[in-house]
């Protein structure tokens, strides 16, 4: 059975439902199709749940520190982990619910459940039905990917989304990748209770980052009670007595790792693989991305590809901004692109790390004359306050225009007080505005002027 719709979204993860809410109030009519949960990603398996999560191993550790604050101690206690899981899946279902609520009696939208497949440029089929539209806008998202090692074939191991369905604590649980995923979860299950070895291939965690930051979260981490191996290129997976044992042949400690649960945080990979993208006169890239133009169409005319499965963005914000991009210049006749965005990301360890624009190592690369102004967490009263003095405020200026170039927070609030260094950013504003202006006592962003306020020229290495 055919249907015929102005527009068919392929996706329910951050841009798709609301598109569906911007084109239908225009008038469209619009098929909204999802095989698995609404609300993607973010809601079901990334932001809301792993969040939750962590609030809850926040409360747990704060508990232990009880004494620190002149309180009396709390004592030894075993978290329930599935009453912590069922916290969070109820905040996950009422968010999912809310929204299902929204798309279902959403006037001219109609909700197909099940997965599309291209027949044409023009025409998607979800089971017995074809859907036909001159618009079909993918938001497939991405998933957590299975890179080949050996032996991975005959160990059982967990990825970010099924980690989430745990209910007993692992007693050690080995996390192989040091990036975000791999950092929050090696400190949410440390201070809900378990031992947890983290592993990154590389020489540090967080290689992509600046060292000073890499250096800080590694700190944290390291005085939390996590085991943290890095250079460990030559990874291979075994078992024995039916759990995981994870073997490193590198020239460095080759001491094997064993633990009661793996989990494997090595990136993600975009949902294109099983769309039919050939009958479309689609191509992905190596990695399965598609690639977009600046208003995120494809080299299909009438095809947009938004979200994590574009490769210009990999994050709920990113994703939210795309669905706002291909909305303005279709509905408003804008002329938005996604290169109009700033590059602006957080990692949700305790403290957080947040970051806008050019990192040090970039400026350094790039040969930018830059200033850079830098003050610890230590000498932040509201972080004093708080008995969380970890981490640093970093800014850096453009030595001869003055415009600022980036920043990275590491540090209790940064994750928020970075929103105004951004804010700046977007409107162009200089260091010297900055440094004029006045923020509330006693908060973490009072003390972003006076950062601005110490520049010096940055060291060549």
């Amino acid at each position: 059975m055919n249907q015929s719709f102005d527009a068919i979204i392929i996706g329910a993860g951050q841009a798709g439902p609301s598109l569906a809410g911007r084109l239908t109030a225009a008038g469209w009519k619009v098929a909204l199709v999802e095989r698995k949960n609404l609300g993607g990603t973010c809601v079901n398996v990334g932001c809301t749940p792993t969040k939750a999560m962590i609030a809850s191993a926040k409360a747990a550790h704060v508990l232990r520190q009880s004494t620190d604050y002149g309180l009396p101690a709390v004592g030894d206690f075993r978290v329930d982990l599935a009453a912590v899981k069922a916290r969070k899946d109820a905040i996950v279902q009422a968010s999912r619910a809310g929204l299902e609520n929204w798309l279902r009696h959403l006037p001219g939208c109609t909700l197909f459940e099940g997965t599309a497949r291209f027949v044409s440029p023009t025409a998607v089929q979800v089971g017995e039905e074809v859907l036909e539209a001159k618009h079909i806008f993918l938001n497939v998202g991405a998933r957590p990917a299975r890179p080949y090692m050996p032996g991975i074939a005959q160990v059982a191991y967990l990825t970010s989304s099924t980690l989430l369905a745990l209910e007993e604590l692992p007693t050690r649980l080995v996390i192989v990748g040091g990036g975000a995923v791999g950092l929050e979860f090696a400190q949410l299950f440390r201070r809900l209770g378990s031992q947890v070895t983290l592993m990154e291939r590389s020489s540090r965690l967080l290689p992509n980052e600046d060292e000073d930051v890499s250096a800080a979260v590694t700190k944290t981490l390291v005085d939390e009670g996590i085991t943290v191996r890095v250079g460990t290129d030559c990874i291979s997976l075994g078992q024995e007595d039916g759990q995981p044992v994870v073997h490193v042949g590198c020239a460095g400690d080759s001491t094997p790792i064993r633990g009661s649960h793996l989990l494997l945080a090595m990136g993600r990979q975009p949902n294109t693989d099983d769309l039919a993208l050939e009958k479309a006169g689609l191509q992905a890239d190596a990695r399965g991305f598609l690639p977009v133009d600046e208003q995120l169409q494809t080299v299909v005319p009438g095809i947009w590809a938004l979200g994590d499965c574009n490769g210009r963005g990999a994050f709920t914000h990113t994703a939210y901004n795309d669905y706002e991009i291909v909305a303005a210049n279709l509905l408003d006749h804008g002329q938005r692109r996604v290169s109009d965005r700033l590059p602006v990301s957080a990692i949700y360890v305790d403290p957080p790390f947040a970051k806008v624009g050019l990192t040090e190592a970039e400026v350094r690369a790039s040969g930018i004359p830059a200033l850079v102004g830098k003050r610890p967490m230590t000498k932040v009263g509201r972080a004093v306050e708080k008995g969380e003095t970890q981490g640093f405020i970093k800014v850096l200026v453009h030595a001869e225009t003055d415009q600022i170039l980036g920043a990275s927070l590491v540090g209790v609030g940064g994750d928020e007080a970075i929103h105004c260094i951004i804010t700046a950013m977007y409107a162009q504003q200089t260091a010297a505005f900055m440094r004029r202006n006045v923020f509330i006592h006693p908060t973490v962003a009072e003390l972003i002027p006076t950062v601005f306020g110490e520049l010096q020229p940055l060291a060549k290495k």
